[in-house]
């Protein structure tokens, strides 16, 4: 029996789960048109083939898993850089800014291999779960800055952040990106409400 390397079994097991997830993620962020297989998975994790099968029962099980792994990830993020930011505007470009740092890192790019991976239904109930988690912060804080509809609004920042995105993933650099989200902003989030 191998030695566990955590102070439970419940643990080692956590962590061996989150490993096999954290290189299945890295595999698919290099390459995310080759579909890993779990024995690509466990190897890259450092582990035996057999692992994989002992936590995922098929890679549709494990693509699921990573779904809503990452997701909330995600959200975390973005929330992180909204609760940092000081004003309502701020907040508002804070949350810009993040979606896009995740798109330039790859995460957008593992979410669409991960769309074409995993269960319709895991995806979507996820997809769910994120844009919720994300509107929610969004348009409370279009609200504070003063938005006379924070829900229509949010749609159109919302509609920023996926052309910005397509342009990141068409070679356009953060930076370059960032800076056309403020130049289209910067009216709308320094103004003062009233």
């Amino acid at each position: 029996m191998p030695k566990i390397q955590a102070s439970t079994v419940a643990e080692h097991r956590a962590a061996q789960r989150a490993a096999l997830l954290d290189a299945a993620r890295a595999l698919l962020s290099q390459h995310p048109d080759q579909i890993p297989s779990l024995a690509d998975v466990a190897q890259h994790a450092g582990l035996a083939r057999s692992s994989a099968y002992s936590y995922f029962k098929s890679r549709t099980d494990m693509f699921d898993a990573l779904v809503t792994d990452t997701f909330p990830r995600w959200a975390a993020y973005v929330g992180k850089h909204m609760d940092a930011a000081a004003t309502p505007g701020q907040k508002i470009l804070a949350y810009v800014e993040a979606n896009l740092q995740l798109v330039a890192r790859g995460d957008h790019a593992l979410v669409r291999a991960l769309s074409g991976i995993g269960s319709s239904e895991a995806l979507a109930t996820s997809s769910k779960l994120l844009h919720d988690s994300l509107q929610v912060p969004l348009q409370a804080a279009l609200a504070e800055h003063g938005a006379a509809h924070p829900e229509r609004m949010a749609e159109l920042i919302q509609s920023i952040v996926y052309t910005l995105s397509r342009m990141i993933e068409s070679g356009l650099a953060l930076r370059a990106a960032t800076g056309l989200a403020r130049e289209l902003l910067a009216p709308y989030v320094e103004k003062i409400t009233n």
